[in-house]
């Protein structure tokens, strides 16, 4: 386990990679970025690491010798740990994408890298992590056809039920129900709530709407994210549903 400290940023950033030369590469590249950078080269130390050291984003390889990032995060998330997390996967499947998503990761970066790649994923989960809750404007419920999501309170209901969502879905969400009815580009999606500034890989929001769309239509409540093919998506009654509510 290595520590670089830089005040430059005020973010810690935990690498859990077990290649020693790509750690180094990480950790390097991070502390130069202004980062204080942790590093931790299996799941034991990383599960410590994230307990004592409290980091604001986890860097974390797929791959790991003792567990998978995958059951590390869902294990995290478990525990109450709900700090954001980027895969490192030589897996670029979508199934395998969706595994990853759905385990509560925030976002992915597929092997062989651009540490500059890297970076810039960084830079975009820290900043779309938002001022503190104390600064930020207090907003009414966002509501639509049976769905209610509280910004304040970082709740979800649907028809009534809590809604368990992780914090990138929480953000996409927000995003649909902010413009309902209203066909949303992909593009658009992802600078509204991945806030890349740089041309980044749409599949990521085709990953996460659809595992989104596995909880919201769980139970048999009617189908609310809808597929424009060729343009995107949009939030909506089905067509033969009466009265689509209110935001």
């Amino acid at each position: 386990m290595t520590v670089s400290r830089s005040p430059a940023t005020g973010h810690t950033v935990l690498v859990v990679e077990d290649d020693a030369s790509i750690r180094t590469l990480l950790t390097t590249a991070l502390g130069a970025a202004g980062y204080t950078v942790a590093s931790a080269s299996d799941g034991r130390a990383a599960v410590f690491q994230a307990g004592s050291r409290r980091p604001d984003l986890i860097v974390l390889d797929v791959m790991l010798p003792d567990t998978d990032g995958f059951r590390l995060t869902r294990e995290l998330r478990a525990q109450g740990v709900y700090t954001p997390v980027l895969f490192l996967t030589a897996r670029a499947g979508v199934e395998d994408r969706i595994t990853g998503l759905s385990s509560g990761g925030d976002d992915y970066v597929t092997k062989p890298f651009h540490v500059q790649e890297v970076l810039l994923r960084v830079r975009a989960i820290l900043r779309r992590a938002g001022a503190p809750a104390s600064t930020a404007p207090v907003r009414p419920p966002l509501r639509y056809a049976g769905l209610s999501l509280d910004e304040s309170t970082h709740e979800v209901r649907h028809a009534g039920s809590p809604l368990r969502l992780s914090p990138t879905e929480f953000r996409l969400l927000a995003c649909f129900l902010a413009h309902p009815e209203r066909v949303l580009e992909k593009a658009e999606i992802l600078q509204r709530v991945w806030r890349y500034d740089f041309s980044g890989d749409t599949r990521i929001v085709d990953t996460y709407v659809k595992n989104l769309r596995r909880k919201l239509d769980h139970g048999g409540a009617p189908a609310l994210l809808h597929t424009v093919r060729g343009v995107g998506y949009c939030l909506r009654l089905p067509r033969d549903e009466p009265g689509a509510g209110t935001r």
